[in-house]
């Protein structure tokens, strides 16, 4: 399947006066400009008020709107004094941030008109710092030469990070008023920004979630994507970090910490009591501060977003505070205690019908973009009461006499010798065990892969040459492996199980599908699955996602090689219930009527899909290699679809 599409895939479209839509392959962040740009280059007007660049022409330039304010879907970027009409040119190459070399996959390299940069670093939070092998300069010669020609000035040009990062800032703020320490909260616990989670919550977007997630590879010191991986590689399934100087510092004693964190009682801890060599500060958990400076915590992605077969994922406890001041954890009866004059009473509370894990999938559906309205709270009952727990103001509402309490979620406690006891042996995984009876069962590592080739005669070799010379008879099968990797197919088996669970018992819709991709990436699929986020993008018409296709044919457009020699996996691949799709698409729409119930996939066409897009990696499983190269004769057998490989280079 493919690597993303190049900048110059489709038309460019006209200045219009209408908020942008960020087109593929560019990173949504506004980049001003002081002239009109160029017809060559895409761009869209934008009306730069007395204190920002405001995405709304309709907004007069010395309006109060203008001025600062952010309503409605309006974006405002600080830029200065300046009053001003400019533009907002496609902005960062996402392909010069994937894949290998000085420019990444970017196939045009210095003819590429849009920016190459850090996007990373543009957002504040480049892990690699000095060592990043992207560029973290607007001034080196290829970009200063892009930017001059929209006729930017050089004091201009050495405010663009601070400008872009504005920009990121307003974007993952969904229009909200910037606070005056902003930072992110993660709805799976990447980056919290407070405690008792009193007070609104701004989930952050998937993909930022995903940049803040803790690697749950490297922790089991096996990923195979390393530096290239876009998630934080730690040897702990939590890091707290201050913001210092620009960049992200950590925290001594993170240890202890943790352990402070993970108690609901704890709003605060100071320095000094950790025995840390900040003597003087004091962290906050409620506000994220630590002293003057921001604070955050990052994490693995939460347990109830993956099979049980995944260790060191972080358990998130909810709790809500009784009429005693004492937090009790749902689904779970505790025994509060209270003084009453010099003697303590028992007080036994009923058990909620909702539990922690119940509690924290409904959380999570809530911070999904897009979500309905009603996501935002989760109704249940404790006794004979009935209760309501409002997300957005992390409090639970007795239904009946309007008792109001307070909620929090904290961490499970795991100490650095639990990881590594873990990490040595493990979690047996309860799920299926059996596996294909074609599988060679003395091949099976664990961890790892391990590939199996395929004699020409055999008939599953046929099946796969079938299927592929249907589109592509002009080329010739050198090789088909098969993967073997069995926690990959016990994972790939749980999530089958989940979805036909969810659809009332019905038989889930599984298919085999291509997906071309460079030789590079293939030991790190087997591994670890498919993963746009590196191994780039196959386009974006119909959603960030991993691409899948009916036909080698489109397939082949993707399969990238400096050789006559291409690859090319067989996948199976769970669509489930799938619906047209759309490049604005970050995962499945909700079904209509079920605001809380979403689609498996998007697809092109509803009538004839032949391209899916899936956005939860669970759902594929990399079942067969292909190695193949060109041919003078077509195989025996094909149609007249000879010639289809050729429609497909100019779509999506």
């Amino acid at each position: 399947m493919p690597v993303a599409l190049s900048c110059s895939s489709r038309p460019l479209p006209q200045p219009r006066r209408t908020e942008p839509r960020w087109g593929e392959g560019s990173a949504p962040l506004a980049l001003p400009s002081v002239s009109p740009a160029p017809s060559a280059v895409s761009a869209w007007p934008v009306s730069v008020g007395c204190h920002g660049l405001v995405t709304d022409t309709a907004t007069s330039p010395g309006s109060d709107e203008a001025c600062g304010a952010t309503r409605g879907s309006r974006h405002v970027v600080c830029v200065g004094g300046a009053r001003e009409v400019g533009w907002m040119p496609r902005a960062v190459c996402l392909h010069y941030n994937k894949g290998d070399g000085p420019y990444g996959s970017c196939s045009f390299r210095k003819q590429c008109i849009k920016l190459h940069i850090c996007q990373y670093f543009l957002q504040g939070e480049c892990k690699f710092g000095t060592s990043c092998k992207r560029s973290h300069s607007f001034s080196n010669s290829e970009n200063l030469e892009k930017l001059e020609k929209l006729g930017m000035s050089s004091d201009l040009v050495s405010r663009l990070p601070s400008i872009y990062r504005n920009a990121y800032d307003i974007k993952n703020k969904s229009s909200a008023p910037i606070p005056a320490h902003p930072t992110p909260l993660g709805p799976q616990g990447t980056s919290e920004r407070r405690g008792s989670c009193s007070g609104p919550v701004s989930p952050n977007t998937p993909s930022q979630e995903e940049n803040d997630q803790i690697c749950l590879y490297h922790i089991r010191k096996s990923c195979s994507f390393q530096d290239k991986c876009n998630r934080v590689h730690f040897h702990l399934p939590y890091r707290w970090q201050f913001f210092d100087g620009g960049k992200w510092k950590d925290l001594d004693k993170m240890e202890l910490i943790e352990e402070a964190y993970c108690n609901p009682k704890k709003h605060r801890v100071l320095c000094s009591e950790l025995g840390s060599s900040f003597h003087s500060d004091c962290l906050n958990f409620d506000s994220m501060m630590f002293g003057t400076s921001r604070a955050r915590r990052l994490s693995t992605a939460s347990s109830v977003t993956k099979p049980p077969h995944f260790i060191l994922t972080t358990d998130w406890v909810w709790y809500w505070m009784d009429e005693y001041d004492s937090w009790q954890e749902y689904g779970k009866q505790e025994v509060s205690k209270y003084e009453n004059i010099d003697l303590y009473q028992d007080a036994m509370h009923p058990t909620t019908t909702i539990s922690s894990g119940d509690v924290e999938k409904a959380y999570l559906v809530w911070c999904i973009p897009g979500s309905d309205a009603s996501a935002a709270s989760l109704k249940f009952e404790a006794g004979k009461h009935k209760y309501e727990l409002d997300f957005k103001a992390f409090v639970q509402k007795n239904l009946v006499y309007g008792t109001v309490r307070k909620v929090c979620r904290r961490p499970k406690y795991v100490s650095p010798q639990d990881v590594k006891t873990k990490q040595i042996c493990g979690v047996k995984f309860q799920g299926p065990k059996s596996i294909p009876d074609y599988w060679d069962p003395s091949a099976l590592p664990d961890p790892g892969f391990k590939k199996i080739a395929l004699s020409s005669s055999s008939a599953e070799y046929q099946k796969v040459s079938t299927l592929f010379h249907l589109t592509l008879p002009y080329y010739h099968i050198q090789k088909v492996e098969r993967v073997q990797n069995l926690a990959l197919w016990e994972v790939y088996q749980w999530q089958k199980g989940q979805m036909q669970k969810q659809n009332g018992g019905k038989e889930v819709d599984e298919r085999q599908l291509f997906h071309g991709t460079s030789a590079s990436f293939v030991d790190a699929i087997c591994q670890q699955n498919f993963d746009w986020r590196v191994c780039g993008l196959h386009g974006t018409s119909y959603g960030k996602g991993s691409y899948f296709a009916r036909d080698a044919a489109y397939s082949h457009h993707y399969s990238k090689s400096d050789t006559q020699s291409h690859t090319m996996f067989l996948a199976r691949v769970l669509v489930g219930e799938f619906v047209r799709g759309s490049s604005s698409f970050v995962r499945p729409p909700a079904k209509v009527g079920q605001s809380n119930t979403f689609y498996d996939s998007c697809v092109n066409s509803m009538s004839d899909p032949s391209i899916f897009v899936i956005f939860e990696k669970h759902q594929v499983y990399p079942e067969y290699l292909i190695q193949y190269s060109s041919s003078a004769h077509p195989q025996a057998g094909t149609s007249l679809l000879m010639a289809l490989g050729s429609l497909f280079s100019g779509r999506q």
